[in-house]
């Protein structure tokens, strides 16, 4: 995982600095130190503190003193959420890098809290999907379970998940999950996303694990549910799961609802870096 971080931390610096920060490195002097309060601006649940983190020493700041709160802690307007001394220059020069990640991945865990508690006391999890920012979903996955959500597979690889444009290239759903069973091994569980009640019955009868309700009506959902009783089958719900519609489809039964908008819609919580020479 760190080495991970530190490339994508890396990446995203180089993208930032280019050659040199032009503006720092003729205004500050190279022994300068700072001392660096991470406010906020906004009220969420903090996510990203280690990217924050990364950047800085990445730069080489010889971070002394650092004191921050733990990823999935929730803050207030002009909470203190991260304070430390380092080199001026170094932390002039990541300072923008570093925010975006903290605030972005903030933006994303918040998000993902208030769909938790909209479901709070109902058995039933929110997770996230694939829809991530490209190279971050390592991070914004993790942003999920920092505000108590859970998490889809995170890639094509560790999960067969046969949807809409699967069937109609093979030609029906008992078909598409005989090959998926075929084609892996027994330990793989295979789920399928099924538009309506009829396409529901027959993943059923081909003995999908999972079954994704995608798009239905409450009341298609709830029927569902019933038809699945007796059966081991895992029912999911998605898409339209808005914050105001995702207790009443966490309501229906289903074990799972998916939320792409946790990572495709997420606003980035607004902070701040307040920088003074020590």
């Amino acid at each position: 995982m760190q080495k991970s971080l530190e490339k994508i931390v890396s990446q995203a610096l180089t993208e930032d600095v280019g050659q040199e920060d032009l503006t720092t490195n003729t205004t500050v002097p190279p022994e300068m130190r700072c001392r660096a309060r991470l406010i906020s601006k906004d009220q969420g649940v903090l996510s990203g503190m280690k990217p924050f983190r990364c950047a800085f020493d990445l730069m080489e700041a010889d971070i002394q003193e650092w004191n921050a709160l733990e990823d999935g802690s929730t803050f207030g307007y002009g909470d203190l959420l991260a304070e430390f001394t380092g080199n001026a220059q170094a932390v002039l020069t990541a300072e923008r890098t570093a925010l975006n990640f903290v605030q972005r991945l903030s933006g994303v865990a918040t998000l993902s809290r208030q769909y938790v508690e909209k479901i709070a006391g109902l058995q039933c999890k929110i997770c996230g999907t694939r829809k991530t920012s490209p190279m971050l979903r390592q991070l914004e996955k993790r942003a999920i379970l920092h505000g108590g959500g859970s998490n889809h597979r995170h890639t094509l690889f560790n999960g067969i998940l046969i949807k809409e444009n699967h069937i109609m290239m093979v030609g029906s759903i008992a078909e598409v999950i005989r090959r998926a069973a075929e084609g892996t091994h027994h330990l793989m569980r295979i789920g399928v996303e099924v538009r309506n009640l009829e396409e529901f019955d027959e993943a059923l009868a081909a003995s999908a694990d999972v079954i994704m309700l995608d798009n239905m009506n409450i009341e298609d959902m709830m029927e569902a549910v019933r038809r699945a009783q007796g059966s081991r089958v895992v029912l999911e719900a998605s898409g339209n799961a808005t914050l105001d519609r995702v207790r009443p489809m966490a309501e229906t039964g289903v074990q799972f609802v998916s939320v792409g908008a946790l990572t495709h819609s997420a606003r980035s919580i607004d902070m701040t870096l307040l920088i003074e020479h020590v």
